[in-house]
Parts: structure tokens; C-alpha cells; sequence
């Protein structure tokens, strides 16, 4: 009877684990689904990047139908309307016990990366897990979000450059009192876009 309940002692075990992990990953997945929005905000880099630093970001934060993943984009204003140098995006989802980002770059691949247990209930931090396509313009490398309060929270995202060269840059980002559909992510423009101007509506005469 021994080994028998020494081997069920283990399983109960890796089970309460795998428990724990799974309502860890849905805590956090939970927590970020409550940035669901616009937001704007400066961005600061390291080593500094004259096209970043202290220029406005927009981000869109926005929950797919059902729940099941989270959208989140980034324009910033002002910037040449390039169609090779696309806006990125991020999609984040639960896979398993594991909340899943994948964030598709506009170097021309996507990483993926996993969260770490929060530590503090605010903190929602991703490591690298690997990346699929071509690397030679470097790719997405870390990525951390913290709550500060409904309508303010940063995002930290770490860039790795070739040579493994880290860009860090970090956002901070207050609620926009705008749409979802607003600014920098559909009509009418904000000031900066480079669309304004563009499909605005036309006063009746």
C-alpha cells in the first residue's frame, strides 16, 4: 500500500500545481482584459532613439468576441504613412495553464512569450519563448504591463537588436477619452495622424 499511495500522494500533487498554474495564467489573462480600450502616453527609450523618445504613443487594447483573446496595437502619430513598416500587433491568449503572447513585429517575425507569476497583483510580466521567422532585424524580446489604476498603466517592451543588442522602451499611458474606433485607429483622425484630414465627415450644406 505504500508505493501505491506515495505515487498518489505525487499525482495529487502535480495536479494541485497544474491547478495553481492555470488560475495564475487566467488571473492575469483577467487583470489585462480590463485595460479594454484607448490609451495614449510619451515613450522613453534605452539607449535613447530619436523617432521614440518623448513622442506620443496611441495604444488600442480591445477583447475578441467571447473573451478567449486579447488585441492590442500601437500607432504612433505622425509617422510616415509606409505601408512596409506595418503598426504591430500583440495577441494574447491562454494556452493551457500558460498566458501566451505573440507579438507580430514588424521586423517580419513573431515571438512568443510566456508570463511569469506576479508577484505584486499588478504586474503582468512576459519571458521570451521563441521566435518564428527571420531574426536578422532582430525581434521582440520581454514585455511587462503594470496596473497602476483603471486609467493608468505602463508597458515595458524590450527589443533585442542583431548582436543581442536590448532597446528598452517604456510607455506610460493614461485612458484616452475617445472611442475605441477613435484617432489613430479609425475616424475621424486625431491630431498628428497622418490620416487627418482624410475620410472626415462633410458638413451638410
Amino acid at each position: 500500500m505504500k508505493p501505491f499511495r506515495f505515487r498518489l500522494s505525487i499525482v495529487l500533487m502535480l495536479l494541485t500545481t497544474l491547478a495553481l498554474a492555470q488560475s495564475d495564467a487566467q488571473k492575469s489573462f483577467d487583470k489585462l482584459k480590463t485595460l479594454a480600450g484607448t490609451w495614449q502616453g510619451p515613450v522613453k527609450a534605452d539607449p535613447p532613439q530619436a523617432d521614440w523618445d518623448n513622442k506620443p504613443m496611441w495604444i488600442l487594447l480591445r477583447v475578441t468576441p467571447r473573451g478567449n483573446a486579447l488585441v492590442h496595437e500601437m500607432k504612433q502619430p505622425g509617422t510616415p504613412d509606409d505601408p512596409a513598416k506595418d503598426d504591430p500587433i500583440t495577441g494574447l491568449y491562454l494556452e493551457g495553464n500558460r498566458l501566451i503572447l505573440t507579438h507580430y513585429c514588424d521586423a517580419g517575425n513573431r515571438s512568443h512569450m510566456a508570463t511569469r507569476t506576479s508577484t505584486d497583483g499588478k504586474t503582468v510580466e512576459f519571458d521570451f519563448l521563441d521566435a518564428a521567422g527571420s531574426t536578422q532585424y532582430g525581434h521582440m524580446h520581454h514585455a511587462v504591463f503594470t496596473i497602476v489604476d483603471a486609467n493608468h498603466h505602463t508597458e515595458d517592451w524590450t527589443y533585442m537588436e542583431p548582436g543581442d543588442k536590448p532597446v528598452h522602451a517604456h510607455l506610460d499611458l493614461e485612458r484616452a477619452k475617445v472611442t475605441a474606433l477613435a484617432g489613430p485607429f479609425g475616424n475621424p483622425p486625431l491630431p498628428g495622424d497622418p490620416g487627418q484630414g482624410k475620410n472626415e465627415p462633410q458638413a451638410s450644406s
